[in-house]
Parts: C-alpha cells; structure tokens; sequence
C-alpha cells in the first residue's frame, strides 16, 4: 500500500479557563500554559497553520483585582473581562516570544459575524495571519458582549472559528482525557468512548457542569463538537493537562491517513500506561518517524517489488475523536446556521420541508408555512420548524387554547434557518396562499419566496 502526500493541517485549539488559571486561587498556570506554547510552536515548525481559541479573561481580572469570586452585575463582569484581557494576551505574547513566535488577539462578539461581509472579514484576517505564520489567539469580547449577542461559551466560539478557517482539526481541551459513558470522577464503572460516528447516537451521562470560573462542561463540548463536525472538522475532545497530547495525535492520525486509513480507527493492540498516561505498546518491527514529514514514503528503504504495509504505530494518547460529516456545510450555508441568531421562529409542513431539502432544491414557499412565531423583520434569520400540518390544522380550527397549542408546536423538529423576505406580520398574512396571492394581499411582492434557496441552510444530518 503507498502512502499519501500529507498537506499541512489547520489545528484549532480551545482551552478553557481552568486549563490556564487555578479555580480557586485564579494564578496562571504558567507551567501548563508553558507546555502548550511548545507544543503550538512544534506544529508551527512542522508546516501546520494554528489558532487558539483562550478563555480566562475574567478569572485572570479577578485576579488582578484581588477578588475572590466572580461577580453577579454584568458591568462589574465585563470590567473585570477588560482588565484580565490585557494580562491573558499580554502572557501568551511573552510565553510564545521566547520561542520567538508572534502571536495576534481577535475578539469576537456573534454581532461582529452577524454580517455577512464582517464575517468574510474575520475569516480573511485569519487566513492572512495564518499565512503570515502569526498564531492567532481568540477569545470572546467579554467586555461587550450580553446575552444576545454571546456565544454562550468558548466551545461554541472555537468550533465557529474552526469553521471559518476550515479547519482539519478542533481540540477541546478539557480536565478529562476523554469522553465517558457516565463521569468517571463518580462512577469508576465508567467506559471510555474512542470514536464518535454519530452524536444523535450517543448515549452519555453529561449532567456535570464546568468550573466555578468557566461557563462550559461535557454537553457544552458535545454541542461543539456536532457544529465543527457538520462543517467538516474532525473534532477531538482530549486531557488539558497534557498539552502534548495534542501533537501525538496529529503524528498518529497522520500516519494512518498516510497509509490509506482515513477515519485514522485505533488498531487492537496490549496498551500499557506509563506515568504520563500516554497509552503505547510493542510496535512492529518496521517503524517510520512522521512528525517532521509532510509526505510519508516507505518505498525507498525496502528492496524492489516488497509489498509495503503500514507500520503499526503506538497507540495515540486516550481521546475521543469525533468523525466529520460526510456532506458537510461550508461558507455562506455554514454562516446562515451557525453565525446568525434567530428572531423568530416559521414552522412548515413536512411537504414544503422535502422541497426545499430535495435534490433540485426550491425555495419556500408561503403555501408550506403553517405559523409564525416571535417579531422579526424582512433579512433577518429565523429558525425552521417542522411540525405535524394535520396535528396543528385541527388545533387551530377548534379554536385550541395558547397550551394546546405550543403542545402541538413544541413537538416539530428544529431543521435549519432561513434569512426571509418578508417580516413576521407580513409572512403571518400570506402563510398557507399561493405566491401569486402575495400583491392582492400585501399590495406588493418582493419575491414570491418565503426565503429564497440560497438563504436556506440545514444541518446535514436533515438534509
């Protein structure tokens, strides 16, 4: 089996609060926060494009302030955020410069890629920084953000980074090295989870909740990890605390794809645990270095017409790897889902909904709407609902009370967003007529689209 030529890889890496301050004393952990500028600067030297995405702004204020927790007034939070700012990228700055590595600061509020020309912008700032060999360092604009324009989290804002740089690879760094069926701090019984084909499948126990100084935990981590993967990114959930983790991951997937094994599966093997905790065991006599090697050949050092196979690698560090979408959604498709907030909600019937996910797709149509919800005006994004057109047709006929009635709503499935054309009130008069209808109703027509099929964007799994 010949090997493949290896491109150079685009990493995301996210590291939460607890992975750069100590929860109870807010400190920096400098000599993990040392261990991964080395481990960032050893992908950087071995051609790969890198992109950190950094919580800890706030505890790193709390800090400074000499306050012992995290206050409750949003001013007093966002203080905070704009003082440990400036010592969180001033401390990366000094760690990556003894390596002589330069490093920038973008921070983001979901207002700054709600437009789609700022959000080609921030993607084309990365790219250039990443061509220019800067790591850029990303965190979300505490200082200005508010709930309506929040992220919610860093997981969420990594795996939309990861997004926009279409990424290879996104790494959630986490105080476990893994993702288990129940929290192995609590159950010992617990089983680890290698590889995820399918989130919709898994069946875990996520109910713990991230640090007193971070806003994330495992189901936060699950929600990131089905966004990055709907966008083509592998997504890797492994140890903080071992930074290194990181690059001998990337050296064994490497391997394997260079050997034609794609998803990079485990092979069986007699694991044993040093006390570093990285996994190995005895490898095959014929063994090949990859870390410094873009392309991979073993040809050359055998004698004419030996059939080559793959070397049997050590086994990777304990992570889970989540595989990407086979038909992933990508740039203005992938902007529409993930980087615009809803202001509303337009529910559908099941027959518009094949239409406008059917191969020669079409836009949607007033006669599939079936209600409207929330206040929203013409170009802004709502959210897509399937629900059961008999079910709700019969409820609102019999006059059903406002309960009934969400019952029947909240019963449909979320399926995507829609930028639309026309407004909430707009759309509530002409949901269920035919398009040509729409200017003997309204006393105009925009368009004889709902939302036209380029303004229609859906999670793979429902297409």
């Amino acid at each position: 089996m010949k090997s493949k030529d290896l491109k150079p890889l685009t990493i995301v890496i996210k590291l939460g609060t607890s992975s750069i301050c100590d929860e109870v004393t807010h400190e920096p952990r400098i000599a993990n926060m040392s261990l991964i500028v080395e481990t960032v600067v050893k992908l950087r030297r071995e051609g790969h494009r890198v992109i950190i995405v950094s919580s800890a702004a706030i505890a790193m204020g709390l800090k400074r302030m000499d306050i012992p927790k995290r206050p409750k007034s949003l001013a007093a939070v966002q203080a905070l955020a704009a003082v440990g700012q400036c010592r969180l990228i001033a401390l990366w700055d000094e760690l990556f410069r003894q390596l002589n590595q330069p490093v920038a600061q973008i921070l983001l509020t979901r207002n700054d890629i709600a437009d789609r020309g700022q959000y080609l912008n921030a993607a084309n700032t990365l790219t250039e920084l990443l061509h220019m060999g800067v790591i850029p360092i990303v965190n979300e604009n505490d200082t200005l953000s508010v709930m309506e324009i929040k992220f919610g989290d860093n997981d969420t804002l990594s795996a939309i980074t990861a997004g926009m740089a279409n990424a290879d690879y996104l790494f959630l760094m986490t105080d476990v090295d893994g993702l288990y069926t129940e929290n192995p701090r609590l159950n010992p019984d617990a089983k680890p989870i290698e590889v995820v084909t399918d989130i919709n499948q898994l069946n875990v126990d996520v109910s713990t909740a991230g640090s007193s100084v971070g806003t994330g935990g495992m189901v936060t981590k699950l929600v990131a990890a089905e966004l990055a993967t709907s966008a083509g990114v592998t997504t890797i959930i492994t140890k903080s605390s071992v930074p290194g983790n990181i690059h001998a991951i990337i050296k064994y997937l490497r391997h394997m794809k260079a050997f034609g094994d794609e998803s990079g599966f485990e092979k069986t093997g007699n694991p044993t645990v040093p006390s570093d905790g990285i996994h190995s065991f005895e490898p095959d006599p014929i063994q090949h270095d990859l870390g410094n090697a873009d392309t991979v050949s073993v040809e050359s050092a055998l004698p004419p017409d030996t059939p080559v196979r793959s070397p049997s690698p050590p086994l990777p560090p304990r992570h889970t790897r989540f595989i990407p979408q086979s038909h992933p959604i990508r740039d203005r498709k992938f902007w529409i889902l993930h980087g615009l907030k809803s202001h509303g909600i337009v529910y559908i019937d099941g027959g518009a909904f094949k239409a406008i996910t059917r191969t020669n797709k079409a836009g949607l149509l007033p006669a599939g709407v079936l209600y409207v919800k929330g206040s929203f005006s013409a170009s802004e994004a709502v959210s897509l609902v399937v629900v059961d057109k008999s079910a709700l047709t019969a409820a609102l006929q019999a006059n059903a009370s406002e309960v009934e009635i969400e019952a029947v709503l909240s019963a449909g499935e979320d399926v995507g967003k829609a930028i639309v054309n026309y407004s909430s009130v707009e759309i509530a008069r002409i949901m269920g007529l035919k398009s040509s209808e729409i200017e003997s109703l309204l006393g105009y027509s925009d368009s004889e689209y709902i939302a036209h099929r380029d303004n229609l964007a859906f999670a793979p799994k429902h297409v």
